[in-house]
C-alpha cells in the first residue's frame, strides 16, 4: 500500500534508507524532494517518446512501449547502483503521482525481497505540502530581521548565530545569491527547488523559538521569496546593524573581491543602472573600474546606489526596531562580537 503524508515534515522524516526519484532527469533537475536520488525509469527522450505515442497513435501502444522501457531500465539500476545494497534495505520510491513508473519500480524491487513503498500521489503529494507552507498558510514562527545597510556583514553575522545555537533561515544560501546587483554565486536553483529547499528548513525550526532572517527585497536574484515568508518578513521586528562606511567598504572589498576582479562583468552589470542613477553616476563609476580603484569603486556604489536604495525599502519591510548594535570594525573578531550582541537579543526577545 502506498504511504501518505499529512505534513512535510512527516515527509522529510520518512524514515526510510533511501528515496528513489525515478522521474525522468528534466523532472528531477527542476525540483526533487530533498536528498532524494535520481534512478529514472524513462529517461527526457523515451518520456517525450511514449507521451507522443499515447497522444497519437494509441495508450495501448504506449504502455507496451513504456513497460518494456521501464523494466529495462530498471533492472539496469539494480544491476549498477543499487547492486551493493544488502537484504535489509528500505528504499522510498516516488514519480510524479505516485502511479506506474513508481509502482512499476517498487513492484520490481519488492519481488528483490527489499522493502520498498512507494509515496501516495507521487511529486504532486509532495509539491502540495511545499505550498502549503509557502503559499497557503500562515507561517507559525516568530521571524526577526537581521538589518542594516550593505557591507555590515549580515551573511557572515547570520551564519555566526547559527555556530551560537540561534535558529536562523540563510535565503541568499538557498537562493545561490549574495542578494544584490553584483550578487551572483553562479546557477541559481529553480523557483521550485528554492521554494523546497526553504520550506524544508522551515518545517525542521521551532515555532515556538525565534527564527533570524536576513532583510531581503521580495527577490533574491532571479528567485521570488514565498508569499507567507514575504508576508512574515514584512511584519517582522529588526535588529539593524550599523558601521562606519570605512569599515562597510573594506569588508565588501574583500567579501566582493572575486566580483570586483573581473572588470566585464562590473561594467554589464552596472551600466543599465544609468536610467536610475544617470549618466554622470555611472560614467564615475567606469572610470573607477578602468583606474582598478576597487575600494573607492565599493563606497561610491555604496554611496550612490545601495544605501538610498536601503533607506528606501525600510519604508516598506520592518514593523519595528527590535534593537541597534554598532560594530566597530567588521574583521573576524568585530563579527563575531556583533553576532554575540545580536544573540543576546534574540534570546531577550525568546522570553518576552
Amino acid at each position: 500500500m502506498a504511504l501518505s503524508f499529512e505534513t512535510l515534515r512527516d515527509l522529510l522524516d520518512h524514515g526510510y534508507d533511501t528515496v528513489i526519484d525515478v522521474r525522468s532527469p528534466a523532472e528531477y533537475a527542476e525540483d526533487h524532494i530533498p536528498g532524494a536520488i535520481n534512478l529514472p525509469v524513462l529517461d527526457n527522450e523515451e518520456r517525450a517518446r511514449v507521451g507522443t505515442i499515447y497522444k497519437q497513435q494509441s495508450p495501448f501502444l504506449a504502455r507496451k512501449l513504456g513497460a518494456a522501457l521501464v523494466f529495462r531500465n530498471a533492472a539496469a539500476h539494480v544491476e549498477g547502483p543499487l547492486a551493493h545494497h544488502d537484504g535489509a534495505w528500505r528504499p522510498l520510491v516516488y514519480c510524479w503521482r505516485g502511479g506506474q513508473r513508481s509502482g512499476s519500480m517498487t513492484w520490481m524491487l519488492q519481488q528483490i525481497g527489499w522493502r520498498a513503498e512507494v509515496i501516495a500521489g507521487g511529486y504532486r503529494t509532495y509539491r502540495r505540502l511545499v505550498h502549503d507552507i509557502l503559499y497557503d498558510t500562515p507561517l507559525p514562527h516568530r521571524l526577526i530581521l537581521l538589518d542594516g545597510y550593505t557591507g555590515t556583514a549580515k551573511t557572515e553575522i547570520l551564519h555566526h548565530l547559527a555556530g551560537l545555537g540561534t535558529q536562523v533561515l540563510d535565503l541568499e544560501g538557498l537562493a545561490n545569491h549574495r542578494g544584490s546587483l553584483l550578487g551572483s554565486m553562479g546557477d541559481q536553483p529553480s523557483q521550485k527547488a528554492f521554494e523546497s529547499a526553504v520550506a524544508a528548513q522551515l518545517a525542521r525550526l521551532d515555532p515556538a523559538r525565534p527564527v533570524v532572517v536576513e532583510a531581503e527585497s521580495s527577490k533574491i536574484g532571479a528567485r521570488i521569496v514565498p508569499p507567507q515568508l514575504w508576508a512574515a518578513m514584512i511584519a517582522a521586528p529588526r535588529i539593524e546593524v550599523t558601521a562606519p562606511i570605512t569599515a562597510r567598504t573594506a569588508y565588501l572589498t574583500r567579501a566582493y573581491a572575486d566580483v570586483l576582479a573581473d572588470a566585464p562583468r562590473l561594467r554589464r552589470n552596472l551600466a543599465p543602472l544609468v536610467a536610475h542613477r544617470g549618466h554622470e553616476v555611472v560614467d564615475r563609476w567606469m572610470a573607477l573600474i578602468d583606474a582598478d580603484a576597487r575600494a573607492d569603486l565599493t563606497r561610491a556604489l555604496m554611496e550612490d546606489h545601495y544605501d538610498p536604495a536601503y533607506a528606501k525599502s525600510r519604508k516598506v519591510i520592518g514593523a519595528g526596531l527590535l534593537a541597534q548594535v554598532q560594530a566597530e570594525s567588521l574583521d573576524e573578531d568585530g563579527i563575531a562580537r556583533v553576532a554575540r550582541a545580536v544573540a543576546e537579543t534574540v534570546d531577550q526577545a525568546r522570553v518576552t
